[in-house]
């Protein structure tokens, strides 16, 4: 199973574009908010499973603010992150995640990429697909490979 997961868009389909064009074939795509109006585009040109969450800047949006989702054996929870104080670490977050049942935790907000392995869950950031923030600002997702019964594989690439 491969899934392709991207955040922080803000409506820049281009960047979008690139990302699944360049991970196709995949299994399932995760967008963790700041959409600003790429949904339509999304369901437009992803023909998979697609899950998504609002963020901060999605104002109105009807999507859910978390999300629990499975990824082959492996539960993961779905979040923007903007509600778990993310300036003091991920805890709160991975607290959210623990109380799902959830043993991988994706968020987007912070506009950098992030894979940790800490306490028992996986934790990742894609970055920013569009508004990158980290050292040489090159857009960036993340995806997740994962074949039955092994751990997932995860890998920050760059547009």
């Amino acid at each position: 199973m491969k899934v392709l997961v991207v955040s922080d868009s803000h409506g820049r389909d281009n960047y979008l574009e690139e990302a699944i064009k360049a991970e196709e074939p995949f299994d399932m795509f995760l967008h963790l908010g700041d959409l600003e109006g790429s949904e339509r585009f999304i369901q437009q040109h992803v023909n998979c499973t697609i899950a998504m969450v609002r963020g901060n800047n999605d104002f109105f949006s009807p999507l859910n603010q978390d999300l629990t989702v499975q990824i082959g054996a492996h539960k993961a929870f779905l979040t923007h992150g903007h509600r778990y104080h993310l300036e003091y670490g991920y805890e709160m977050l991975r607290e959210a995640a623990r109380r799902e049942g959830a043993d991988i935790v994706i968020f987007g907000h912070i506009h950098v990429p992030v894979i940790d392995y800490q306490g028992g869950m996986i934790t990742l950031n894609p970055g920013s697909i569009s508004l990158p923030r980290q050292e040489g600002h090159r857009p960036s997702y993340i995806t997740i490979e994962c074949e039955p019964g092994g751990e997932p594989i995860c890998r920050v690439k760059y547009l």
